[in-house]
């Protein structure tokens, strides 16, 4: 048990590992905010956008969001740089030879990968969804407008057995055109209410413009009119207004709680959000293969020195990325379920870390 206790050179190797990890950070996230300005500087200049603004609305929180995006990037660029640098100084291959076995080795990479899937999870699922909203609503201000603003020919489930059906929402006016509530008892239709518009409130508050009910008893039929009517729908625009931004304003226990809401209520196009929330998990993993893979790979002190493993660890980390979003796009097509589009890029890559691992020193 003592062997396997935190040495002198396991403190050493988390300290270069964590270290290099930062470094990588600061790095390419200094250039990518240089080119983004460069991008966007045009945007920045109009009169209506503050310096205020740009600073602490955008890049104070553009800044963690790419940081944590591309983390499996930073973790694997971080074990290829310092590991080859370990095995050109040859003292990988003095601490193979004093004994210690390649598993042993690991050890302080695997606390390593710990403490950053650790702190991946917990600012993908509680930190950085909040810090997006005000990210996402400069974008949608300034940049590019991204937000969903109108939906036709809606049809969802309120509450069981009760169906609501747009024909036009407009999110500016708050405006819903050609409504109908149709509410259900045993498959057979007891009522059906009819509306020229319909006015969003505020929170399940909405008001029936020029309206009619028609209320089913077997054979007989009562109905009722009248030109305004206030009543109270558990839904929000937000239910059926879905952005493609949307999931990154949730945290992880908001978007399980929206997903399974809203298939309930039978809205279909919410695989984008599905996605997000099993990548989230996934990124956990993503920590310990890619760790896995880099240390492995770097550990041999071959011609072409830290270079060449820099190079390949580049491509393989950008096709572990491109991976990824090649199997999120099925996902959203529909071609597989987004829990596997999610996990599939880490099954691929663990079979990989394998290989390379019993090929690696012992």
């Amino acid at each position: 048990m003592k062997n396997y206790g935190l040495k002198r050179i396991d403190r050493y190797i988390i300290k270069q590992f964590l270290g290099t990890y930062i470094f990588a950070i600061v790095l390419i996230i200094s250039i990518s905010v240089v080119f983004d300005i460069n991008e966007k500087i045009d945007k920045f200049l109009k009169p209506e956008v503050t310096l205020r603004e740009i600073v602490f609305d955008y890049y104070m929180n553009f800044v963690p969001y790419f940081a944590n995006l591309f983390s499996p990037l930073f973790t694997f660029i971080a074990v290829i740089f310092f590991t080859s640098k370990l095995a050109d100084n040859s003292e990988i291959i003095a601490m193979l030879s004093n004994g210690m076995s390649f598993r042993r080795l690991m050890l302080p990479y695997w606390i390593s990968a710990t403490i950053i899937a650790l702190a991946t999870f917990v600012l993908n699922a509680f930190v950085i969804p909040p810090a997006n909203v005000s990210r996402i609503n400069f974008q949608n201000k300034h940049l590019r407008n991204r937000a969903v603003e109108y939906v036709r020919n809606l049809q969802l489930e309120v509450e069981p057995g009760i169906i609501a059906y747009f024909d036009r929402y407009d999110d500016k006016s708050r405006m819903g055109r050609d409504f109908s509530l149709e509410h259900f008892e045993d498959k057979k239709l007891i009522s059906r209410l009819t509306a020229k518009s319909i006015k969003y409130d505020t929170l399940y508050n909405w008001t029936i413009i020029d309206y009619m009910i028609r209320d089913f008893d077997g054979m007989y039929e009562h109905i009722s009119s009248g030109s305004r009517k206030d009543t109270t729908l558990t839904i929000v625009p937000s239910d059926f207004l879905i952005s493609v931004d949307d999931c990154e304003k949730m945290t992880t226990p908001q978007l399980a709680t929206y997903i399974s809401r809203q298939k309930k209520r039978g809205i279909g196009n919410i695989q984008t959000f599905e996605i997000e929330y099993h990548k989230r998990f996934a990124a956990i993993m993503a920590a310990f293969i890619l760790t896995s893979i880099g240390a492995s790979l770097s550990s041999r002190k071959i011609k072409g020195g830290m270079g060449l493993y820099i190079g390949i660890g580049i491509g393989l980390s950008f096709s572990y990325i491109l991976f990824t979003t090649i199997t999120s796009t099925f996902a959203i097509s529909g071609y597989v379920s987004p829990m596997v589009a999610a996990w599939i890029p880490n099954i691929l890559y663990t079979f990989i870390a394998i290989y390379l691992y019993r090929r690696a020193p012992n």
